[in-house]
C-alpha cells in the first residue's frame, strides 16, 4: 500500500451530503472485479451528461481547471455511505484522489480508505465550508494535509489540526495492510506460541481423526 505522509495539492470542493457508494462509482461502470480502469467511472453520473456516455458537463467541478488535477476532496456529511462497494475507493484512489475531507463517513467507507492508502479527514462542517471557500477565491493554490503532524494548511496560510484514530495512522504512515500490521509483532507472536506450548502443551496435541 501507497504511503501517506505528507501531500500538497489542489483541491476540489464537493460539498454534498450523503453521497453513496453508488453514486461514487455506478454498478453499470464496474465491468470486472479490479483495483484498476474504474476512473473513467468514477462520480459517472455527475460527470457526464447521460449514462453510459462520455460526454463531460462541463459545469462539474471535476471536469473543470484546476480541479482535474485535485488529490484532495472537500465534501459533505456521510460521505461513502450505502453499500460496503470497495470500488468506490479503488475509482477514488485510481482518478488520484490521496484524502477526503468531510464531517462524517461511511464506516465500511472509512475503513476502505485507509486500507487503500487514502487518509479520509473528519472535520465539522464549517470547517470543511471555510476550507473550500478559501479553495474557491484561488483554485489553483494548494492545500496542505500532514499526516504527521496531523495538521492541515490552508490556501492563505492558517492551520487546522485533526485527529486520526492510532491504528489507522500508523497504517498509513507506514504504507501497511491488516496482515502487515500483525507481522510488525511476528518475534512476539512466536515468543508466545512458544511460551504457551511449555505452559499448555495439551492445546497443541492433534486431535483424534475426523470420521467422514
Amino acid at each position: 500500500m501507497e504511503k501517506f505522509t505528507r501531500l500538497t495539492a489542489i483541491a476540489a470542493p464537493l460539498l454534498r451530503i450523503n453521497v453513496d457508494t453508488d453514486a461514487i462509482i455506478p454498478s453499470r461502470e464496474m465491468k470486472k472485479v479490479s483495483k484498476t480502469g474504474l476512473a473513467e467511472g468514477l462520480v459517472a453520473g455527475w460527470r457526464y451528461r447521460a449514462p453510459g456516455t462520455r460526454d463531460e458537463d462541463p459545469d462539474f467541478v471535476l471536469n473543470q481547471a484546476p480541479y482535474r488535477q485535485a488529490r484532495i476532496l472537500l465534501t459533505g456529511l456521510n460521505f461513502g455511505c450505502g453499500s460496503s462497494r470497495e470500488h468506490a475507493v479503488w475509482a477514488l484512489h485510481e482518478w488520484g484522489i490521496r484524502c477526503i475531507i468531510a464531517p462524517s463517513f461511511g464506516a465500511i467507507f472509512h475503513g476502505n480508505c485507509v486500507r487503500n492508502g487514502i487518509l479520509p479527514v473528519v472535520l465539522d462542517a464549517g470547517r470543511v465550508e471555510a476550507l473550500a471557500a478559501l479553495v474557491a477565491k484561488d483554485p489553483a493554490k494548494p492545500l496542505t494535509v500532514d499526516l504527521v503532524e496531523c495538521r492541515i494548511t490552508a490556501p492563505d496560510g492558517s492551520t487546522i489540526d485533526f485527529a486520526v484514530a492510532p491504528a489507522d495512522r500508523e497504517m498509513l504512515l507506514e504504507g501497511l495492510d491488516g496482515i502487515a500490521v500483525t507481522l510488525k509483532r511476528d518475534a512476539e507472536i512466536t515468543a508466545f506460541q512458544a511460551a504457551d506450548r511449555r505452559r499448555r502443551p495439551w492445546i497443541y496435541l492433534p486431535g483424534p481423526p475426523r470420521a467422514g
